[in-house]
């Protein structure tokens, strides 16, 4: 997938700004796609030079105005041809699992803080996941029934939940096996 196809989708989902843009990495589609501010600055001018997006300027009070995309036919017609393509499996690049690994060959102790470190990031992912499952999708505000597009973007984020859950499971996991081989003289 390319950077393109995140902003078309955003995009698709709500026009805005490459500011806008760049919050909702930030937020939401940043959490399986990551770019920097620049990067989709960079890309969403290019996308308009070749006629992928439409700009509306959008005035405003002591500021100087804005501009808003939205995807034009071109855009929605790249979007829908790479739908239809397939795309293979993505293949995991892990550096604690080779850290882990390394760790047979020095004191296994000295990872746990990393691994700790770890558990709390993705402990905090989780729990915000959480709370924006209930904001958007099942708390008393969340609109019922939800449309095609909400129910798309909920079962992203059960994914996200999902993963997040697994991996924190994996680090209670590692955390454990590093404290006891901590604890255990070397075998010779």
């Amino acid at each position: 997938m390319a950077l393109d196809h995140a902003i078309l989708v955003s995009l698709l989902e709500m026009p805005g700004s490459g500011y806008d843009l760049a919050r909702r990495f930030d937020r939401s589609i940043g959490y399986f796609w990551t770019a920097t501010h620049q990067q989709i600055y960079r890309v969403v001018g290019r996308m308009e030079q070749a006629g992928l997006l439409t700009v509306r300027e959008v005035p405003q009070q002591a500021r100087p105005d804005k501009k808003e995309y939205s995807v034009a036919a071109p855009g929605r017609a790249l979007l829908s041809q790479w739908l239809h393509q397939p795309i293979e499996p993505e293949s995991l690049r892990h550096d604690l699992a080779v850290k882990i690994r390394g760790a047979a060959f020095d004191d296994p102790a000295a990872l746990i803080r990393e691994v700790e470190r770890h558990h709390q990031v993705h402990g905090e992912r989780l729990a915000h996941y959480l709370a924006g499952e209930l904001r958007d999708f099942t708390g008393p505000e969340a609109p019922a029934p939800l449309d095609t597009g909400q129910e798309l973007q909920h079962v992203v984020l059960r994914g996200g939940i999902a993963y997040e859950r697994m991996t924190l499971a994996w680090l209670d996991d590692v955390l454990a096996t590093l404290h006891r081989l901590s604890t255990t003289p070397p075998s010779a």
